[in-house]
């Protein structure tokens, strides 16, 4: 660190990163747990190389945190906020290494920071909080890879993809682009050397547990996949899923991520990493055939906005050379960045009280792109999932506790979906609930445990449903919230005796993989 200057490119993208790490601790204690953070945490207890529907590093980093930090709306999303930070500093660096200065190392940085996207994945515990820093890590060895032509740079971009792949399956697609991006340029002369194939290998040796898990269990995630394309996403068109990487990364990004893009593709300074460029365009093709959610191309706009912060810079400097005056804009396009970023930012992070969002949002007139069917209210998807959790548990916990000692000690409590399951999971204990068991994604897998049927509470399924498999059915309470999405609301919680069939029997019928 002697050569370390503290008025550096490199400097500012440490400030930079540590405002972001700020800006997360400050604010990401707000409302409550997100639904698909409860899901981790049970999953954290069974830890595995696979789940039905997600690689299994997120379960290892639930655990971790539990252990290490605390079960907290801060503990558990304390590492989101730091990869958080090490995205902006990672966005920083390969703008540097893209021949960029100080304001292209600002202009890329404060564009990840503003983006609606990134402000709303680091503010919680998901698989998507990390893996625009794969991506993103990835790229930066790749562009190490072309300026220097040094292929043992391939060995760690391996080893960074296998851990993305365990990370998020979703991994495949960049890897994938990546490889067309070269076999697009003159850089597939780096299929003749050795260092490429190796780094193929480390990915799939890294990636492999989890390949031998999922076919150990039939392939359930392509399962959930091809549910979920059936039954939950919303179908959108081309415009429709270009205009949603507009309102995800910030209408006001848009130059600067274009320009990164005609960077690598079109100027000659950009000529050295221009299968970068391609791969950007093989993978939007691909979500667009793929009919993939909006949000799942958003990982990889810092490599993008890197290649603008350079493209910008150098266009500002020959502006200024020949007229002086137009000096402004660096600053300007700063200050712009900064006020579309403050007006957006309460929109995805929890930062207004509930009713004072709503009237906010009405006011903008922006909403987050939809991605699926579900009925929504005055809140987004993202916020309302973080309501009615604990209140859930509380009314199933008196059902539960009005029974009597010996039924009590033997009933289970069956949950819809992974969300209350997970809530039953996380506050039960507090209110004296067992475990919940659900057909639901990986519940599914890990059974009926050792109930037998005689007695089920049910959440949130319909009575024609209950009553196919039990003789006695009674409507114990209905769960409503304010806040909570609308599929979470008014749910019935039935206590049901009396099985026509064993609940082992019944529990192959259970099964629901995003149905």
């Amino acid at each position: 660190m002697k050569n370390f200057d503290p008025a550096g490119a490199l400097a500012l993208a440490l400030y930079l990163s540590a405002f972001k790490l700020l800006l997360h601790f400050l604010t990401n204690g707000q409302y409550g747990y997100f639904r698909d953070e409860l899901y981790y945490l049970a999953c954290a207890e069974h830890l595995d190389w696979g789940y039905v529907d997600q690689a299994p590093l997120i379960a290892v980093v639930t655990r971790f945190e539990r252990a290490v930090l605390g079960e907290s709306l801060f503990a558990l999303r304390f590492l989101p906020a730091v990869a958080g930070a090490a995205l902006v500093l990672l966005t920083g660096l390969l703008a540097r290494e893209l021949g960029g200065g100080r304001f292209a190392v600002l202009l890329a940085c404060a564009c990840v920071i503003v983006a609606p996207a990134y402000l709303a994945l680091h503010t919680l515990l998901t698989m998507n909080a990390f893996e625009p820093l794969f991506w993103t890590l990835g790229a930066y060895l790749v562009a190490r890879a072309l300026k220097t032509g040094d292929a043992r740079y391939w060995l760690w971009f391996g080893l960074v993809m296998g851990l993305g792949l365990q990370n998020k399956h979703s991994t495949l697609v960049f890897g994938f682009a990546v490889v067309a991006g070269l076999l697009l340029t003159p850089a597939r002369r780096f299929f003749l050397s050795k260092w490429l194939w190796l780094g193929g290998l480390v990915a799939f040796l890294v990636f492999l547990p989890n390949v031998l898990w999922q076919m150990k269990y039939g392939w359930p995630t392509v399962e959930v996949l091809r549910n979920a394309d059936k039954n939950q996403n919303l179908p959108i068109s081309p415009l429709d899923f270009f205009k949603g990487q507009l309102l995800l990364t910030h209408p006001f990004t848009f130059p600067v991520w274009a320009a990164g893009l005609c960077f690598y593709l079109f100027a000659r300074a950009g000529r050295t990493w221009c299968a970068l460029g391609w791969a950007y365009v093989v993978m939007f093709a691909l979500m667009v055939g793929l009919r993939a959610k909006v949000y799942y191309l958003v990982p990889v706009y810092p490599v993008l906005l890197a290649a603008g912060g350079v493209w910008f810079e150098g266009l500002f400097a020959r502006l200024a050379e020949r007229k002086p005056l137009w000096r402004w804009l660096r600053p300007a396009s700063v200050a712009l960045l900064v006020v579309g970023g403050l007006l957006t930012a309460p929109l995805v992070l929890p930062v207004l009280p509930v009713e004072t969002f709503i009237r906010y949002q009405r006011a903008l007139g922006l909403e987050a792109p939809r991605t699926e069917k579900l009925r929504l209210a005055e809140l987004p998807q993202h916020y309302a999932d973080m309501h009615g959790w604990e209140e859930l548990t509380e009314t199933v916990a008196r059902v539960y506790n009005s029974l009597p000692p010996e039924e009590r000690a033997r009933c289970a409590v069956f949950a819809h979906n992974y969300g209350e399951a997970g809530a039953i999971d996380f506050f039960g204990a507090r209110y004296g609930l067992p475990k919940a068991i659900s057909g639901h994604q990986n519940y599914f897998l890990w059974g009926p445990r050792d109930y037998t049927g005689e007695c089920l509470i049910t959440v949130g399924e319909r009575e024609r449903d209950v009553r196919k498999s039990f003789e006695e059915v009674e409507l114990a309470a209905t769960i409503t919230h304010p806040y909570a999405i609308p599929h979470e609301n008014n749910l019935p919680v039935f206590v049901c005796r009396k099985p026509k069939r064993p609940l082992k029997e019944i529990w192959p019928d259970v099964k629901c993989y995003s149905c």
